[in-house]
């Protein structure tokens, strides 16, 4: 199943894509409350998706499936290529940082360019949605607690990520955490351990790996997490990002106003955003 979040006209409203269309969920509740109570709300929301009927994708506007998560985590330095293009060793634990909840996005809405500095980078990422929360989970329980995946970008500004040892501000900034274009839920997913991932702008593929080469894999992750926090339904986890990275490139290409950015994993979708210069008050 795939669950979004679209606006035709009235607001946000919960949606099933069926196809090229999306089918109203029928409910008032927020994606959050839905993913919390999975097992209660799937039935009532597989019987919407049956009797058909929705309207025409390119008719909406898709919004960020969850606007607002709890926590967003990501993990740094996961796959082989993008630790050998960074010149790093191969960590031997996971490497964390946050993303603030205010830099999520739509999957076709603009990125900014930031006005205290220019250097913005992609990273196409495979993104884990808690389902069922959870603390201590073990790595043989934590499919159960996912509910769904989608394709996410965890843009950077590149200078203020490496300014300091910490890096959630640099990937915190205001429109750098595009998620969508919907949760698709883990009983459509055979293996998300073998999806291609692919990174474009304007046209030209920069990224193109696939989820296996993953070091630490998701179930890892979400065991590693729960080890020190309460995982709850809704929080994110970006599960980090493959080479091609625009930074260590000879010379370096960071993205400018006008760029379009594609992320897309197998199964999964597509996410398309055209950067912009941030407005200056």
């Amino acid at each position: 199943m795939k669950l979004c979040v679209y606006d035709a006209g009235a607001g946000a409203r919960v949606g099933l894509v069926d196809g090229d269309a999306v089918v109203d969920g029928e409910t008032t509740e927020p994606m959050i409350a839905l993913i919390a109570e999975w097992e209660r709300a799937r039935p009532a929301l597989e019987a919407t998706l049956a009797r058909g009927g929705g309207t025409p994708l390119d008719r909406v506007r898709l919004l960020a499936p969850i606007a607002r998560p709890g926590k967003i985590f990501a993990i740094g330095l996961n796959y082989a290529d993008h630790v050998a293009e960074s010149g790093m060793e191969t960590p031997k634990e996971q490497v964390w940082f946050t993303k603030a909840a205010t830099a999520v996005n739509g999957p076709f809405d603009p990125v900014e360019i930031p006005a205290v500095s220019p250097f913005v980078d992609y990273e196409a990422e495979l993104v884990a949605v808690i389902g069922k929360g959870g603390r201590q989970i073990a790595r043989e329980d934590a499919a159960a607690h996912i509910v769904g995946y989608m394709v996410g970008n965890d843009v950077t500004e590149r200078v203020w990520q490496h300014r300091t040892p910490q890096w959630s501000l640099g990937k915190s900034f205001d429109t750098h955490a595009p998620i969508g274009p919907w949760i698709t839920t883990t009983d459509d997913i055979a293996d998300p351990h073998a999806l291609g991932i692919r990174c474009l702008v304007n046209g030209e593929t920069r990224q193109d790996s696939n989820t296996r080469h993953l070091i630490f894999d998701v179930f890892d992750q979400v065991a590693q997490l729960s080890q020190a926090m309460t995982l709850e339904p809704g929080d994110l986890i970006f599960t980090g990002t493959p080479g091609g990275i625009g930074a260590t490139m000879t010379p370096r290409r960071f993205l400018k106003a006008g760029d379009v950015v594609r992320c897309e994993i197998d199964g999964l979708g597509v996410i398309e955003t055209t950067c912009r210069a941030e407005a200056v008050p």
